[in-house]
């Protein structure tokens, strides 16, 4: 007897019979389709009655997944962003400095 889960977006998935592991990247209800990410990197869209027949486990998130992330994390990404250029910045300036004392000591 097949799981049905609904699907959810940033949720994996093992599917039993297939053997195959997923994240849900996006549901779209108006046109009864969901786009999937399978571990390989694929990408596929398949419909709800596809859905219906799989046979899934809810499972984490793959240990050494580095693909995209998605969903609502995008203000944290930004930040940690936005830290490394203000260090990049600190950098020029601490290198202008370094330079400046070099012309003040040729004269």
């Amino acid at each position: 007897m097949a799981r049905e889960f609904e699907p959810v977006v940033g949720q994996w998935y093992e599917n039993i019979d297939e053997n195959d592991s997923f994240r849900v990247l996006s549901v779209d209800e108006d046109a009864e389709l969901i786009e999937i990410e399978y571990l390989d990197g694929d990408i596929e869209e398949i419909d709800v009655d596809t859905w219906a027949e799989f046979d899934l486990e809810k499972i984490e998130q793959p240990e050494g997944w580095s693909g995209a992330d998605i969903g609502g994390d995008d203000d944290e990404d930004e930040d940690e962003d936005d830290d490394w250029d203000d260090d990049e910045d600190e950098d020029e300036d601490e290198d202008d400095d370094d330079l400046d004392e070099e012309s003040d000591e040729n004269y």
